[in-house]
């Protein structure tokens, strides 16, 4: 009787073992550079930038304040100091007020930032409107065309009066010796505040 031999199985290699197996995502950090965040520089001036912004909350009128979608923490944090007087004690305060406003969410923060700009504004139109009348009184002084141009604008005003003051300012101004600046004499502040007074109604 002849031996039964049974086939040989064919040896699977070790890389036909695993063919079929699919593979998972690769692991963050090998393949994959992470993902960068803001770097540090980044975030100290951001900080400091709702730092100095709570400092600038802390100078708006209560009434301000209290309309701001603010936490009630902050709101306290803002009201107490208002009340230091002590330089120390005030600047641990606002650095709190920093730290309590870097928790507020974007929102807050853009109601602060408006209420910030909404309260500078007039101060701002205002530095604008001097210039404007610094640079209008020196033209008065500088061109006779100058002074008949405004004097044609401005029926309203004193024209007789305007000229006098313009002679006497040209004459203040010539009388200083070489090298001397310009004297401004009451001419000089008169005109310039009749100036920033017609500016101010137009």
């Amino acid at each position: 009787m002849r031996p039964c031999i049974m086939p040989a199985m064919a040896r699977r290699s070790r890389s036909d073992k695993y063919s079929n197996v699919e593979l998972g995502p690769v692991p963050r950090g090998t393949d994959t550079p992470p993902e960068e965040g803001p770097s540090r520089s980044a975030r100290k001036r951001a900080s400091e930038e709702l730092q100095t912004l709570g400092e600038q909350v802390s100078e708006l009128p209560n009434q301000t304040i209290a309309a701001l979608p603010l936490p009630e923490p902050l709101k306290d944090a803002l009201a107490s100091a208002k009340r230091i007087d002590d330089f120390g004690g005030r600047r641990r305060q606002l650095q709190y007020i920093g730290k309590l406003m870097r928790r507020l969410e974007p929102d807050a923060l853009d109601a602060a930032r408006e209420a910030v700009s909404a309260a500078r504004a007039p101060s701002a139109r205002q530095t604008a409107l001097l210039h404007r009348a610094e640079r209008e009184r020196d033209e008065l002084l500088e061109s006779d065309a100058a002074l008949e141009r405004w004097l044609a604008e401005d029926r309203d005003g004193d024209a007789q009066r305007l000229r006098s003051l313009v002679r006497q300012a040209r004459k203040d101004a010539s009388e200083a010796r070489p090298g001397e600046a310009p004297r401004r004499g009451r001419a000089y502040r008169e005109i310039f505040a009749i100036v920033r007074a017609r500016l101010e109604r137009v």
